[in-house]
């Protein structure tokens, strides 16, 4: 089937909203090139579980496909176009399985040499849709927090290198009720603003007490749902020629409700929707904590752009053989507090570095502190760069330093 032959009872297998938005737009649906159009359909079929960020950008964009003339649809299309495809591409049920034509379509542009037309195709696309669809500055300046080094007792060697030159480094935080305080500001922001999905706590451990305005995200809540995955997994890799390609399609395949998630929780079906794919979509996140914490807090940032991010790393189990590690005991071995301040520490980096990247990033804020320490980073529009501080001081000053 061909785009041009689009009928509403293609989409019945979408869920409710999805479908909705599909048949609203099929008129303009059915004008695009085979080459992009599952590209926008794979992200059209997730619009019931995709946060409010992402779902006014599936609207916009959709909203502009519709409102593009004729010729303005051709000349946004025209490289598209000129993308050869094969008969078997264009017989695959590309309406319903949008992701699989998508990974089938990219070998194929592999194969024919294909790739750097369509990479330039999708690229100018994508400038002309940022031109017409700008992103929106958030409702307040973002302030994103790292706490690092939890279980550490001491650590003689320089940390956040790679954020000192971007901030003002201090020596003697407060340490008691540093964590509470962090907490609580988040909370504050929360309240103050209030908006689904806008404020975040993600936990590489057992979560803080923490106020329920905050989304919260935890490795060890989800030990049942990895405990879940880890059998899973074991059994998929048993069977005859399982490989990692077939092995990455069943994970992609996986609905929450298999691995226990959701059970009578309609309102968590987002955030349901959101863990599975950290855990299935990312590398090691199902085994080690600092690298759950990390994924997850990428994600958040680049799907829902919170206002407020707090990510707390806890340490990790030490790298055993990967066999023992997805054996259904991954958690019981020895951790590693000092590898995983380590990882921590460049996570906090990369946490800053995915925050920049978001609109209104030269407003943000972000801290970065040794947990249980008087070490800390703060990088924020009023603070002097690679400064440093000697002085005395609480943690909820260092944050208003910062703002």
């Amino acid at each position: 089937m061909l785009p041009r032959d689009l009928k509403p009872e293609d989409f019945k297998d979408y869920p409710p909203e999805a479908r909705a938005l599909a048949v609203e737009h099929i008129v303009a649906l059915r004008e695009l090139p085979l080459s992009f159009l599952p590209s926008l359909l794979r992200e059209v079929i997730e619009y019931d579980f995709k946060f409010p960020v992402e779902r006014a950008a599936v609207e916009k964009e959709l909203a502009n496909l519709s409102a593009l003339s004729p010729r303005d649809l051709g000349e946004w299309f025209r490289a598209f176009t000129e993308i050869r495809l094969t008969q078997k591409l264009e017989r695959f049920d590309w309406v319903n399985d949008p992701a699989q034509f998508v990974e089938q379509l990219a070998a194929h542009l592999w194969s024919t040499h294909q790739q750097d037309a369509f990479r330039s195709a999708a690229i100018a696309y994508a400038e002309r849709l940022r031109a017409v669809a700008p992103p929106q500055p958030p409702a307040l300046p973002r302030l994103g927090i790292a706490v690092i080094g939890q279980g550490v007792s001491a650590y003689d060697k320089p940390l956040f290198r790679k954020l000192r030159p971007h901030g003002a480094y201090f020596t003697r935080v407060d340490p008691e009720s540093a964590l509470p305080q962090l907490l609580q500001i988040a909370a504050d922001r929360a309240k103050a603003h209030s908006a689904p999905y806008a404020h975040w706590y993600i936990d590489g451990g057992a979560a803080a007490d923490h106020d329920a305005s905050l989304t919260c995200v935890s490795y060890a809540a989800l030990a049942p749902v990895r405990a879940a995955l880890y059998r899973k997994l074991e059994k998929e890799i048993d069977r005859p020629g399982m490989g990692p390609e077939a092995l990455r399609t069943t994970l992609a395949r996986m609905r929450p409700a298999d691995l226990g998630l959701g059970a009578g929780r309609d309102s968590e079906a987002v955030l349901d929707r959101f863990q599975l794919k950290v855990l299935t979509e990312g590398s090691g996140t199902q085994i080690f904590s600092t690298i759950f914490a990390q994924w997850a807090a990428r994600e958040a940032l680049r799907r829902a752009q919170p206002l407020t991010l707090l990510v707390r790393f806890a340490p990790r189990q030490r790298q055993r053989p990967m066999n023992e590690l997805l054996s259904g005991k991954a958690d019981s071995g020895e951790s590693d507090p000092l590898g995983s301040l380590v990882d921590a520490d460049m996570g906090a980096y990369y946490n800053w570095i995915n925050q920049q990247r978001l609109p209104g990033a030269e407003q943000s804020s972000f801290i970065a502190w040794f947990e249980g320490h008087g070490e800390a980073l703060a990088i924020g529009p009023s603070l002097p760069r690679g400064t440093m501080s000697n002085g005395p001081c609480e943690m909820k000053q260092l944050l208003s330093l910062a703002s």
